[in-house]
């Protein structure tokens, strides 16, 4: 027979998923302090496989032990925006990241999270991260990497990365706005 997903309590918040999402937020501090000293490339390199190892790792957790909750669908994605967010802001303010890419990100977060805080008000909506969004997120850590440690081998790296993240987030923008678009034809 096999092992069948069963979502025990969906209103529970602290689970141990919960809390690797939670600590990958918090990872942007020390990855943006040693941002600032060459010196420690090796522990911002480590700080930030840590924060991507993690992005995979909370999902799985949940489903592991079947505490897959609204508030882990929550803090996931926004545990994404904080790090990522937090770190291509550093690195655009001191000039090793493209700006328009900066704002398009703060934009499309802005526009998802106000849409779904007002579902959310006006019903029983929970809004979860999709695949494109997710794949969004891991070749924007990729753009982060290739940004910090340029390979010479590979100049033209340092745009692609940009170039499909921001597809894969436009891509995923699109996918939101649809989620929402019907959810309000719901709503009437």
């Amino acid at each position: 027979m096999p092992n069948k997903l069963v979502i025990t309590d969906p209103t529970k918040i602290l689970t141990l998923a919960n809390i690797i999402s939670l600590g990958r937020a918090l990872l942007a501090v020390p990855i943006i302090y040693t941002l600032r000293d060459p010196s420690l490339g090796t522990f911002t390199f480590l700080l930030i496989l840590l924060a991507t190892l993690s992005d995979a790792l909370d999902g799985w957790v949940a489903r592991k032990a079947r505490e897959v909750t609204h508030f882990g669908k929550w803090i996931d994605p926004i545990a994404d925006f904080v790090c990522i967010f937090s770190v291509v802001a550093y690195l655009t303010l001191v000039g090793r990241f493209p700006g328009w890419f900066f704002l398009f990100y703060l934009i499309r977060y802005v526009f998802i999270a106000i849409s779904a805080i007002y579902f959310l008000n006006n019903g029983h909506f929970i809004l979860s991260s999709n695949w494109w969004g997710k794949w969004g997120a891991g070749i924007t850590t990729l753009a982060v990497f290739v940004h910090i440690w340029p390979w010479e081998a590979f100049p033209w790296m340092q745009d692609v990365t940009i170039y499909i993240a921001t597809v894969l987030l436009f891509i995923s923008w699109l996918y939101y706005i649809k989620t929402f678009f019907n959810s309000y034809k719901e709503l009437k």
